[in-house]
């Protein structure tokens, strides 16, 4: 098993001074190298979900559990420090914008991506994560010289560039035409088989999620643990 979650729960200060509790889900499973769609509104939780998950923000209460060399980290239980550098080694991430590095070029923000486990980075590795992106004649380019579909792939690229277990994508093709969109998608699907990671991958679009090996709607998550304990979420 990939991930597991068991009785994950955050919640935010509202501006009122109540509290809005945005994640309670009682148990989530992820198998190794399964591809699954989240879906849900906006403001529903799916990425305090995906942070939660890669250790950006600490849940509240719960257990994130990774598998790591055949043992199970429990994310939850690790500093902020400490999460950084599992994060870095483990999982890939994949925004909806893509957050390169303006004054690098797309070979440098790959390799950059690399610099954050601690490791020599792997110039080879990345040439063949950009090539078969697509970007094979792109390489020196810089953002600015890339179009938004080229830039998201070299996204792709630089968050699969440590071999991660797990790749979290953000709504990666919310701001792609939809035949973008759908290279965008089956790019990462491709990677992520080629290097045996399991996907989470957040979306509104049903043909971009039916196409994946499962569905789930986080507020069924949500909805499933509260009848389970029988605690209902505060509005």
């Amino acid at each position: 098993m990939a991930l597991l979650i068991e009785n994950l729960k955050k919640s935010f200060a509202a501006p009122d001074g109540g509290v809005v509790n945005v994640l309670d889900v009682a148990r989530f499973e992820l198998a190794d190298g399964e591809q699954v769609a989240l879906l849900g509104g906006s403001g529903t939780g799916k990425t305090t979900l995906l942070h939660a998950i890669a250790g950006i923000v600490a849940a509240d209460s719960g257990r994130v559990s990774l598998d790591h060399s055949g043992n199970a980290v429990n994310l939850t239980q690790l500093s902020e420090a400490a999460r950084d550098v599992f994060r870095g080694q483990n999982i890939g991430y994949i925004f909806q914008t893509h957050h390169l590095l303006p004054g690098f070029s797309a070979m440098e923000n790959v390799l950059l991506g690399m610099s954050f486990t601690g490791r020599r980075a792997d110039r080879e590795w990345a040439k063949h994560l950009l090539v078969e992106v697509g970007l094979a004649d792109r390489l020196d380019y810089k953002p600015e010289k890339l179009s938004v579909g080229q830039q998201q792939r070299v996204a792709v690229a630089r968050a699969l560039a440590n071999r991660p277990r797990l790749v979290l994508a953000d709504e990666p093709t919310g701001a792609l035409d939809p035949s973008t969109a759908q290279q965008v998608l089956n790019l990462i699907r491709k990677l992520c088989t080629e290097i045996k990671a399991s996907l989470i991958l957040v979306t509104h679009d049903m043909t971009i999620a039916s196409q994946l090996d499962r569905v789930v709607r986080l507020d069924e998550l949500n909805e499933k643990s509260r009848q389970e304990t029988g605690v209902k979420r505060q509005e």
